[in-house]
């Protein structure tokens, strides 16, 4: 297919700022449809795209034949339903993250994908980001000799939000699940290893994880992270070996929470720094799903990845009792 017709199911707030415009600027992808009763929500979208097509039902979107893939940024507890849903009604799936609250549940989105033949993924930006394909790199080629240690952080203050879902335990909130995935996923993915053992720290409220701190042994290095939703934001990780050290200081929201950038620390105190300053993840991310629509060539970051992240979440919850 030349171009890619996107549906988004349901005008949540992250959609509307961000992967909305993105799929709109994408080469390859139109922005066609939005599923949603609110009006008022809906005219956040054409406002941008006034060609939208609105429906008023989930259900609606999921039939129409013109929209070939479908932007699901729905609640955490709904995205597996509707993915299956939106895979059984021929549409292409790209879902927020988490795809799913527990890591077996993705068996059956894997075992669906494979029966339709259709593309189905969760929107995990980062790996689309050219600073986190360079430090994979920088890694891998040996630019701080043996890795040995990872840390990261990151944090925002949302506990005067009640109402949002991150802060409810019925819609899936928690701050591992939110954010976790980040600070969990990017190292997996930075250095393609999986953790041997997993321990955990966590504070709760209202029954969901608010501060947790992850500490695990990789096979070839330690690893801690820290992630909170009652703390000043910061976002930082760190990959330390016995010749370097590699940080990024915006690993997860470049442009919002900073300029991306990567510091590599050599020996004799020099620090040779690489700066990201055009581009966007969400956009990339985008033209790597239509990309692989089109050519057949494996998406970056394939349902598997995802169930690899949530089973680290889902063993520092056991960890933590």
């Amino acid at each position: 297919m030349d171009v890619v017709n996107w549906g988004i199911l349901g005008a949540a707030k992250f959609a509307r700022e961000h992967m909305a415009p993105a799929i709109n600027m994408a080469r390859g992808a139109r922005l066609a449809a939005l599923a949603t009763s609110s009006a008022e929500k809906a005219n956040g979208f054409s406002a941008f795209c006034p060609d939208i097509q609105v429906y008023s039902s989930y259900d609606d979107l999921l039939a129409a034949p013109e929209i070939d893939a479908l932007y699901i940024p729905l609640p955490n507890h709904l995205h597996v339903e509707w993915t299956q849903k939106a895979l059984r009604a021929g549409k292409h799936v790209l879902c927020e993250k988490p795809i799913a609250m527990q890591a077996d549940q993705i068996d059956a989105l894997i075992a669906l994908r494979d029966e339709t033949g259709l593309l189905a993924a969760e929107a995990y930006m980062i790996v689309h980001h050219p600073q986190w394909q360079r430090a994979k790199h920088l890694i891998a080629d040996g630019a701080i000799g043996n890795l040995i240690h990872v840390d990261g952080t990151f944090s925002y203050d949302n506990r005067a939000d009640t109402g949002n879902i991150r802060n409810k335990p019925e819609t899936g909130g928690g701050a591992l699940p939110d954010i976790g995935v980040y600070t969990l996923g990017s190292a997996r993915f930075a250095t393609g290893q999986e953790p041997e053992t997993v321990e955990a720290d966590i504070a709760w409220e209202n029954g969901v994880d608010v501060t947790s701190r992850v500490i695990a042994r990789f096979p070839g290095f330690s690893y801690n992270c820290m992630v909170s939703m009652r703390m000043h934001p910061r976002q930082e990780m760190n990959f330390h070996g016995d010749a370097g050290l590699l940080r990024l200081t915006a690993p997860f929201n470049p442009q919002v929470f900073g300029q991306a950038r990567i510091e590599l620390h050599q020996p004799g105190l020099a620090i040779r720094e690489e700066r990201f300053p055009a581009a966007n993840h969400y956009v990339n991310q985008v033209e790597a799903f239509c990309h692989s629509l089109r050519t057949g060539d494996p998406y970056p970051w394939r349902l598997e990845d995802a169930r690899g992240t949530q089973a680290v979440i889902d063993r520092a919850f056991a960890a933590a009792g």
